[in-house]
């Protein structure tokens, strides 16, 4: 970038004179945000951003934050107060929005060095698109759903932090996807991510896998071999299907998390390692603790922060444009071109429940660009010619389904808080609870406890 022409977005009351007479000497723009032609006029560029949080939370100046990020390439250094960095909704606005904060008063040189950081982060963001985040629409984080806003919303939250993450959800819906995102925004992002799939290794060797061996710790073991956990240092360590974990590897999960220290399998030395923990599963977590097959010391642990992965089934929107991108990316896998989905396929697509969420998706249309004769994929390219119906037999079952999705999302927005749900809805906590079992809609997601699972925490 240009030195000679650096742009600094300022938002916030009177801004202070000798700051941007700093800011003006170190060929910084300074241009105030609130301008109904401010984005019109802002060059493309990726720039820096000031927030005046001194004087507390204005509900005008977070919704342009929120439109500005949306338009523009934008880093923003957050100004706070000793008082205003305590609150929670501050915190909570810099966790969401903010590359770094300043706790003034403090020195304009200290102001000048952190947005010359902020904007030097956000060009490299802008040249360089993450590679684990180009594929993103394969697993489904594409699309502008409340449930899926909700998702990102969280994502940024649980990133600004160091603490573990549990990420609960359906099979098929992207749990692995989100860790990388978590990764990706984190501190650790330069640092290694290292996956494992705790179904998918067998209970008799997971124990090595995880935390390694020397030689001469059983037959076999001719040479050492670093364990993942250790491979991860630095970086983020993931857990798929914690809940396939044996008895005898949770014991010394929970050592590790607590000491930050392992050994490998036959030898003597206390290794420290530094890795975040972010773990997933499809399973329900709590009755698997209820019922003895994981330790509920170990579960608290890892569930200090927590991420739920929405279904496809209430992203409505999201589910035609998902399938749009998985007709592109697969196109050429025949001679023939395809040139979309037929009504009735569309029709279908948001009709079906999808169980196997967005993994289902993806293969039914992979499938049906290789087996459909037409130039439009039809339903029963899809094998879902009888989700076609567009009308439900009757107005109480389209009542009944519209019920159903409605409170299955409201739930997911608010992270299972009845209260909030039901305020979002219009109706009585009572009257919810009795939709739920009428629809047969699990209690278990529900909580009448309006606790924030994510809270940021503190900035120190």
């Amino acid at each position: 970038m240009d030195s000679a022409h650096r742009t600094l977005l300022y938002l916030g009351g009177n801004p202070n004179e000798s700051l941007l007479r700093r800011l003006g000497d170190r060929a910084w723009l300074v241009v105030p945000a609130m301008g109904a032609h401010t984005v019109a006029k802002l060059a493309r560029a990726p720039m820096a951003g000031l927030l005046d949080l001194t004087d507390g939370i204005h509900e005008g100046r977070i919704a342009r934050v929120e439109q500005l990020s949306r338009s523009v390439l934008v880093a923003w250094v957050a100004l706070v107060s000793q008082e205003t960095r305590k609150w929670t909704a501050v915190r909570d606005v810099i966790a969401t929005h903010c590359f770094d904060f300043v706790t003034l008063p403090t020195s304009h040189e200290r102001i000048v060095n952190i947005v010359g950081r902020a904007i030097g982060m956000e060009v490299l963001r802008s040249e360089v698109e993450p590679p684990d985040l180009k594929d993103a629409f394969s697993s489904g984080m594409l699309g502008s759903s409340e449930a899926m806003l909700e998702l990102h919303r969280t994502i940024r939250k649980v990133s600004a932090t160091d603490a573990t993450v549990f990420i609960s959800g359906e099979s098929g819906t992207g749990k692995e996807l989100t860790a990388q995102m978590i990764h990706a925004q984190s501190e650790r992002r330069d640092m290694p991510f290292v996956a494992v799939n705790c179904g998918a290794v067998p209970h008799d060797l997971l124990h090595s896998e995880l935390f390694g061996y020397e030689r001469g710790a059983f037959t076999g073991a001719t040479q050492r071999k670093i364990g993942r956990v250790e491979q991860a240092h630095g970086g983020t360590l993931f857990l798929d299907e914690i809940g396939d974990l044996p008895h005898e590897s949770q014991a010394a999960l929970l050592r590790f998390i607590q000491e930050r220290k392992i050994e490998r399998l036959g030898g003597l030395e206390s290794i420290d390692v530094d890795v975040r923990v972010i773990t997933a599963t499809h399973q329900d977590m709590e009755a698997a603790v209820e019922e003895g097959r994981f330790r509920a010391d170990l579960f608290f642990r890892l569930c200090v922060l927590q991420v739920k992965e929405p279904p496809l089934r209430v992203r409505g929107k999201d589910i035609t444009e998902l399938a749009m991108h998985a007709l592109e990316r697969f196109k050429d896998e025949r001679a023939r071109r395809i040139h979309g989905f037929a009504p009735d396929a569309v029709a279908a697509l948001h009709n079906y429940g999808w169980p196997g969420n967005v993994r289902e998706l993806i293969n039914r249309v992979r499938r049906a660009i290789i087996l459909s004769e037409g130039k439009f994929i039809t339903a029963d390219d899809l094998e879902l010619a009888e989700h076609v119906a567009l009308a439900p037999n009757s107005l109480r079952e389209a009542r009944t389904s519209a019920d159903r999705r409605a409170i299955e999302v409201a739930l997911f927005v608010h992270k299972g808080r009845v209260v909030d749900a039901a305020r979002s809805l219009g109706i009585s906590r009572v009257h919810l609870h009795r939709l739920m079992q009428e629809l047969g809609i699990p209690t278990r997601a529900a909580s009448d406890e309006a606790h924030d699972s994510t809270d940021p925490g503190d900035f120190e």
